[in-house]
């Protein structure tokens, strides 16, 4: 990567996507890495800047991820948050310890707005506190820029180190001013100049991908979301008719959408590629069948995927290389270093041992969701296909707790049908970041005229998010929902209760499996 880099070194907190997305609104490019990363490994990157997560764990229990005090030594900059202050504090010889008062939430904070973190910020700011320990001591040469009544040490610093802490979380949105202090760090104490803009990625992409494929034929694993379709139209610019398109109907689209991918990347569409359907829907059912296991289903729709890729790859020829929609968020779930697995994605962990191409091309793979959105629209791309619901490639076999069969598919199709043309009519589905409805494994009583029923309950999905990292229930006017229930039971057989999910991201995700 030829851009300016700042490196976020993950110590196991749940915000390390955050982070790295918060300095990429500062037009600078930053890369999640994990803490076991060695000092030699960051030397061959050069970082502007090196940002510390937080975590878990108690910086003094000789089981919690540490790193070499070498690290403090190499003249880049370094902003630790949370464990990543404590660490900082502790690997220094400054003393952390259990706090007297735990903080947790909406704090407010005294600053030193002399500080060149602060610089710009309220005197007094609410931050967003998680921490259970704190520093006691600051480490030689530090001074407490700022504090609570209760955290001595709610930030500190060593400018001629360009050493910052912060015991709070400037990535969070309730951290009022989190942005204004991350970009100060990034511009103020890294020097950088903000050169990572989605005009010169599409632009740089473009011309590396013609470079390393040259004459070579391309398959494109096109599911017709907005990722896969992204990477499709970056290739098709790329290359034109060496790819060639495959868009596996796997039978756990929504409704009518197969048709739909077929109007715009067809051979009628507008762009200059070739285009093949497979229609494997029975192919999965089968495959599905008497599988509960969330995992476990998502490894057998990857692999479906694969295979029937390699099926295809045969009759059309020798195939040079694969390409997938795999983003950021993906990778980043689905297991970095030592980070938790939240989940598995189909085309990151879900991939078998043996492919049958030389080499795997994931163009998005270090883009987030809105970064992704912002590439179609640079490439020319319409608006209803850039800003279409994102949907995931296991499709509904993840929107359906439980085993899939094909009389579940028609329920959950039926009722997300019903339910997005619902949020159309009235309005309620703009701002909303993603919504779709999901089918429970939960069967329940109910009473239809004078006879009783024993069938499913469909939940109703509706958040607000910008990135898809974190993301809140969003609030859907009680008359249009209950129109949406309403019309769910009395049109789509199989349903005699509807329920709507008000959990956010975390604890929640946003798909059910």
């Amino acid at each position: 990567m030829k851009n300016e880099m700042i490196i976020v070194l993950d110590f196991g907190g749940q915000y390390n996507q955050l982070i790295a997305r918060r300095v990429r609104e500062c037009n600078v490019y930053c890369e999640v890495k994990p803490y076991t990363m060695t000092i030699d490994e960051i030397k061959a990157l050069n970082p502007r800047g090196i940002i510390f997560t937080g975590g878990p764990n108690s910086v003094y229990d000789e089981s919690s991820p540490h790193y070499d005090k070498e690290i403090f030594e190499l003249g880049i900059p370094i902003l630790g948050i949370c464990y990543g202050s404590q660490l900082m504090a502790y690997t220094l010889d400054g003393v952390v310890e259990t706090a007297p008062v735990s903080e947790y939430g909406h704090t407010e904070v005294d600053v030193d707005t002399t500080d060149v973190l602060f610089e710009g910020v309220s005197e007094k700011t609410v931050c967003w506190m998680s921490h259970t320990d704190y520093i006691s001591k600051t480490p030689e040469g530090f001074k407490v820029t700022a504090h609570t009544p209760v955290c001595p040490v709610a930030a500190m610093a060593c400018p001629e180190r360009k050493l910052y802490a912060t015991q709070f979380h400037p990535e969070v949105m309730h951290t009022k001013e989190g942005m204004k202090m991350l970009s100060n760090f990034v511009y103020k104490v890294c020097g950088c100049a903000g050169d990572w803009k989605m005009e010169s990625f599409v632009e740089s992409t473009i011309q590396s991908l013609r470079e390393k494929i040259g004459s070579g034929k391309v398959l494109c694993a096109l599911s017709g979301g907005v990722d896969s379709s992204v990477a499709a139209v970056l290739l098709s610019k790329a290359v034109g008719k060496q790819l060639t398109c495959v868009f596996v109907d796997h039978g756990l689209l929504r409704k009518n959408e197969g048709d739909e991918v077929e109007a715009v990347f067809g051979p009628d569409g507008p762009y200059e590629l070739n285009f093949i359907r497979v229609n494997a829907q029975q192919r999965y059912y089968d495959k599905l069948k008497g599988v509960e296991e969330p995992e476990r289903k998502r490894k057998i729709i990857g692999e479906e995927f694969i295979r029937v890729f390699e099926e295809e790859a045969k009759k059309i020829g020798a195939v040079d290389f694969l390409v997938q929609g795999t983003i950021y968020p993906d990778v980043i779930e689905s297991g970095l270093g030592k980070s938790a697995v939240i989940k598995s994605h189909h085309n990151v962990g879900g991939l078998p041992d043996v492919v049958d191409f030389k080499e795997i091309i994931e163009p998005l793979r270090m883009l987030f969701k809105d970064e992704v959105r912002k590439a179609g629209l640079e490439l020319g791309m319409p608006e209803y296909l850039v800003f279409r619901q994102p949907f995931p490639g296991p499709g509904l076999g993840v929107r359906i707790v439980g085993e899939v069969t094909e009389e579940k598919v028609r329920i959950v199709q039926e009722a997300d049908y019903i339910y997005r043309e619902e949020l159309a009519k009235a309005g309620a589905d703009k701002n909303l970041g993603q919504y779709f409805a999901a089918l429970t494994n939960m069967r329940s009583v109910g009473v239809m005229g004078d006879f009783r029923t024993y069938d499913y309950a469909v939940a109703l999905r509706a958040v607000l998010t910008s990135d898809f990292m974190t993301a809140e229930a969003a609030e859907i006017p009680w008359d249009v929902l209950s129109k949406v229930a309403s019309r769910i039971v009395n049109e789509v057989k199989g349903v005699n209760r509807v329920l709507y999910d008000c959990t956010g991201k975390p604890p929640a995700t946003i798909e059910f499996e």
